[in-house]
């Protein structure tokens, strides 16, 4: 009997490996949809996060055809797209770079902050001047990166602002509280009459956000819990939080949304399980 056991054992861990290679090394693009009466017409974005200097095909060129077959009007990109952890003894950050500005020579692209990019923004004694650098390289691409920043989309009344919190808020175990005013302080005051687009990397703040008057949040962080379970969802974010809330997809409070993104990468824990990466496409769908 314990030769069929351990056969057993060895087939489902066989199958669990292939599962994890296959989820790991590959992506799919999920649509989601959000009506507005705010804005004329449709206008699509997708979202890219987490992408933590992964490459899909020869310098990503797997993903930029899978990102141009949907069309898109603009792109917005969440953040880590690369990993603030020295490999080599440096910093990896050219898949991302070159990603986000191949983009930007066909699309507007508008870019917020993750806790990587802010890691290396805030601990200049360890990292000098790199934010800076890449910051700059970005925007020459013709990257919009936007720290507590808006830009308007007049055209179409659309504003996107993308918020910059800091490193605290991204601590692990016990979540940060968000003070009342704090994103005001940081962003000012939401655009009411315009369909106003929120870039926050950290999606547990979502009421916060909502709150603020943001119609659409877009946020990334959680990988999608790693591992998904049937029924379930995910098992656990990177603040080391069992079951999150809060793990990928379409979510909904009184009348605002967010879109969060399940990533493209993964980091320190190499592994995703019934969860490839993901390329959003959002349609909004208006009057």
């Amino acid at each position: 009997m314990w030769i069929y056991v351990v056969l057993a054992i060895l087939i489902i861990a066989a199958l669990s490996a292939a599962v994890i290679y296959h989820d790991t090394h590959s992506f799919v693009v999920r649509n989601y949809e959000i009506s507005t009466d705010k804005i004329e017409g449709d206008y699509t974005f997708v979202l890219l996060s987490d992408l933590h200097g992964y490459v899909f095909g020869n310098n990503n060129d797997k993903l930029l055809e899978a990102i141009r077959a949907t069309d898109p009007d603009a792109i917005l990109c969440a953040g880590d797209m690369f990993t603030a952890h020295r490999i080599k003894g440096r910093i990896q950050y050219e898949a991302g770079l070159s990603l986000l500005s191949r983009l930007a020579a066909d699309y507007p692209v508008y870019m917020g902050n993750g806790n990587h990019e802010h890691k290396i923004k805030a601990f200049k004694g360890e990292f000098g001047n790199l934010f800076d650098r890449y910051r700059s390289m970005l925007n020459r691409a013709g990257v919009r990166t936007l720290e507590n920043d808006s830009l308007d989309i007049e055209d179409k009344n659309i504003r996107i602002s993308g918020l910059d919190l800091g490193y605290e808020y991204f601590r692990k175990v016990v979540k940060k509280q968000m003070e009342p005013g704090t994103i005001n302080r940081l962003l000012g005051s939401s655009d009411k009459k315009a369909f106003q687009v929120l870039i926050a990397h950290n999606p547990i703040y979502f009421p916060e956000y909502s709150d603020w008057g943001a119609d659409l949040t877009v946020s990334g962080h959680v990988h999608g819990g790693i591992i998904r379970l049937p029924l379930v969802g995910g098992v656990i974010s990177p603040a080391i939080a069992l079951f999150p809330k809060y793990d990928g997809g379409k979510f909904e409070r009184n009348g605002k949304y967010m879109i969060l993104s399940r990533g493209l990468g993964t980091h320190s824990i190499h592994v995703r399980m019934f969860n490839p990466g993901e390329v959003c496409v959002i349609k909004i769908c208006g009057r």
